[in-house]
């Protein structure tokens, strides 16, 4: 299309020394576009405005205004300010991708770099940049289901955290006497819950926290009615749960919130949600899993006609069984009376005290033995001492000599000196002696 031929822009200056009244013409910036157009014989743009004539263009074509992209994630980017930046790529091209926080907060999964996705949105140009980019509303992960990834991925999350191990899983309570209800108040599995609650356990009290199961904002109703029953420090047991219905039906049981408030609970929960074949993140979570809600139910309380008849039972064999010791200790006293009886108690004492001394007689006998053994190794052992002592060789006619005053035993006729004191001992006594002469031999 031809650019339309721009006006020429005139500008009036008067001038003080001019005395005629004619008007100057000034040639203006435009004047030299419109020139340059001429000679070159093609319409001349700014940047802006090729810009904006692109993005006319685009949101023209019906077609890429509402479009699926498949391609790959790349540089992706989750923004504190909730918008999610990325880019779809293949072999041959890329896009740059914006998904605004308010369609950021609906998609169930988190992409990761690499991850082959589905983007549904339009083509747009951000001017600023001068590019071409796509408006992301929606994002499905390509070959599996969105919800099917978000729950693959939320599961593999907290199982690594350990909320499913079962070292956390509380005990339910045998007998309980006050159970909590976190459910749809309108639903027809309430109905059912408390109607075979109060058939199995009279007596039992019921609260119920009435919360939305399904839709936006679900989740977080039944976390907060959770935490809240948990400030009741009189209830034994919980169940949180809902009929059956579908995957998005089911999916506020899929929320990471409910299942840590699941996590958190200081009550015993039993998770009941759907059919039999219904798997969600809260059952993982809780204490035990229910099939449906009807089997929550039978979990949670015990049948009263089954305990009273286990009752009746017990009782029974017990009384039996009391009658039988009965019996038999009967039979043990009438046993001992018999044989008290039939021998003289005197006669059984005599025969005591006569074992009694027969074993003193043994025992006397005994030491007796003992002690004149020891007395001959004794007098064998004094025997060897006095053939050993000095005084024995004194008697054989040896003396022993000291030196005075400092009694010194003399060994040596070296030792002592002419006119030295000694002093001489014999086997009956002592003598102190002078030395007069010492002798070489």
């Amino acid at each position: 299309m031809k650019k339309q031929r721009r006006p020429r822009k005139l500008t009036l200056f008067d001038f003080e020394k001019v005395e005629s009244c004619d008007c100057v013409v000034e040639a203006s910036a435009e004047d030299a576009v419109i020139e340059k157009e001429e000679k070159f014989g093609i319409p001349i743009f700014t940047v802006e405005e090729v810009t904006s004539r692109i993005k006319e263009i685009i949101e023209a074509d019906r077609t890429l205004q509402k479009l699926w992209v498949r391609g790959e994630v790349s540089n992706l980017r989750y923004h504190s300010s909730g918008h999610i930046y990325f880019t779809l790529k293949d072999e041959k091209s890329s896009i740059r991708c914006i998904c605004f926080r308010g369609n950021a907060s609906r998609i169930k999964f988190r992409m990761e770099e690499g991850m082959g996705v589905l983007a549904l949105g339009n083509v747009g140009v951000y001017e600023l940049g001068g590019s071409y980019q796509l408006y992301v509303d929606d994002v499905e992960p390509d070959g599996l289901g969105a919800l099917y990834l978000a729950f693959e991925q939320l599961k593999e999350k907290l199982k690594k955290e350990g909320l499913f191990d079962d070292r956390f899983k509380k005990p339910l309570p045998r007998f309980p006497t006050k159970i909590g209800i976190v459910t749809s108040p309108g639903g027809a599995a309430i109905r059912d819950v408390v109607k075979i609650l109060r058939r199995r356990w009279r007596g039992l009290e019921i609260l119920v926290a009435p919360v939305r199961v399904q839709g936006e904002g679900a989740a977080a109703e039944i976390a907060d009615a959770i935490r809240m029953m948990n400030e009741h420090d009189d209830l034994d047991l919980l169940i949180v749960g809902r009929g059956g219905g579908s995957v998005e039906d089911l999916w506020a049981f899929n929320e990471e919130i409910v299942a840590r408030a699941i996590f958190e609970s200081e009550i015993p929960v039993i998770s009941a949600v759907g059919h039999e074949t219904d798997f969600t993140i809260a059952d993982f979570v809780a204490d035990i899993r229910a099939a449906t809600p009807s089997a929550a139910a039978e979990i949670a309380v015990p049948d009263q006609i089954e305990v009273l008849q286990t009752i009746n039972s017990l009782e029974s064999r017990i009384r039996t069984g009391i009658l039988q010791i009965m019996k038999e200790q009967r039979r043990r006293v009438d046993h001992a009376r018999e044989m008290i009886v039939s021998r003289k108690p005197q006669d059984q004492i005599n025969q005591k005290r006569q074992r009694v001394d027969e074993l003193t007689n043994i025992i006397t006998r005994s030491l007796q033995h003992r002690i004149d053994i020891n007395r001959k190794i004794l007098h064998g052992l004094m025997e060897k001492i006095d053939a050993l002592s000095p005084l024995s060789v004194l008697k054989r006619g040896y003396t022993i000599t000291y030196s005075l005053p400092d009694h010194r035993v003399l060994k040596r006729s070296s030792e002592t000196s002419v006119g030295d004191e000694i002093e001489v001992q014999f086997a009956d006594g002592r003598i102190v002696c002078g030395v007069k002469q010492m002798r070489g031999d």
